[in-house]
């Protein structure tokens, strides 16, 4: 039986070899490497393994993502992902990552916490880890790509309960993202929504405390700098499934406040991981650049900060003037059907 679909556009190099072979262990796979004999990829297990070149894209993977578009929208529905990406270069590969993760998502897949594993030319980027492991930087890599293969493969048993967790910084009364909100609330029925509101301009960003403190506070569920991050967002993050986030989009980046909350989870991340929980946004932005705040998300929180990205995480609108979400065609509806997609895939 095929349990895993490597996705594959070009050969391979011998590092990247290795990483798939670590990552599929002992399973059956198929690898698809033309763009002519792609079908839909519904309920599979997908790994990507790519190879970037020295502007960090691969053509003939972006030809099989256009294929994929091109089937349906839904072409990877059901389907669970994982990235196994290298480059001869020191740059790209998270960013290329975050890309090929936001286009899978946006066609139905789903990307467990920590999806993808990177290596540059010097595999610095497991120097860190290195102090840990105490072994050789491309053994940690493939110990890595294993860990993957074997999350991408397992059936996870997410934190199920009716418990989410809202967090935003938006004005209630004129904010299009609050509004839009307002309409998705509506429509999630028998949830307990815990809305945290992170605006008043009294939080702390993270100060790069030593390993040491922040895994110190972080056993307590705290964290060295304390407020509303410690009191109000630890709790609720703990207690709920499902993690929704408000990203108004000014400037395309997230508001500070939004950043310097997902900064502060560090110290809670040093005590427990947040592999079985889901994140969900709302994205509203007065001209264009909504997919730079939803991949700005998938990076911190899904490849970073571990949390599950489920299928179709972010829900995007463009209104600029206040009140101007109500104006949209179609918006209850749309914001019905959204409703619906989260409380099926919580």
């Amino acid at each position: 039986m095929i349990r895993i679909k490597i996705i594959l556009p070009t050969e391979p190099s011998p590092l990247l070899q290795k990483m798939i072979n670590a990552a599929v262990l002992d399973s059956e796979f198929e690898v698809i490497s033309d763009v002519d004999s792609l079908k839909d990829l519904k309920n599979e297990k997908i790994l990507f393994a790519v190879e970037l070149n020295e502007i960090g894209i691969n053509s003939n993977l972006n030809a099989m993502l256009e294929k994929l578009t091109d089937i349906g929208n839904d072409s990877l529905s059901g389907s669970r992902g994982a990235i196994l990406i290298h480059s001869k270069f020191n740059t790209y590969t998270k960013t290329a990552a975050a890309d090929i993760i936001y286009i899978a998502n946006k066609l139905g897949c789903e990307f467990p916490g920590r999806p993808a594993i990177e290596a540059n030319a010097n595999l610095d980027n497991y120097q860190a880890l290195q102090k840990i492991y105490k072994l050789a930087l491309e053994d940690i890599c493939l110990q890595k790509s294993s860990e993957l293969g074997r999350r991408l493969l397992s059936d996870q048993e997410y934190f199920k309960n009716n418990s989410i967790a809202l967090l935003h910084s938006s004005n209630i009364e004129t904010s299009n993202t609050y509004g839009l909100w307002k309409k998705v609330k509506t429509n999630l029925e028998d949830f307990e929504i815990r809305e945290v509101y992170l605006g008043d301009g009294s939080i702390i960003d993270c100060r790069g405390c030593s390993y040491k403190t922040c895994k110190h506070f972080g056993k307590q569920s705290k964290c060295f700098y304390g407020g509303i991050v410690e009191e109000e967002v630890y709790p609720a993050i703990i207690d709920a499934s499902t993690i929704i986030l408000l990203c108004p989009n000014y400037n395309d980046m997230l508001t500070a406040n939004i950043v310097a909350t997902i900064n502060r989870l560090t110290a809670l991340f040093r005590k427990t991981k947040f592999y079985d929980k889901r994140i969900f946004s709302l994205i509203v932005s007065g001209y264009s650049g909504g997919d730079a705040l939803a991949k700005q998300l998938i990076s911190s929180l899904n490849m970073n900060k571990t949390f599950e990205l489920a299928p179709n995480f972010s829900l995007q609108v463009t209104a600029n003037d206040s009140g101007y979400i109500n104006k949209i065609r179609g918006i209850d509806d749309t914001a019905k059907e959204f409703a619906k997609h989260i409380t099926k895939n919580i």
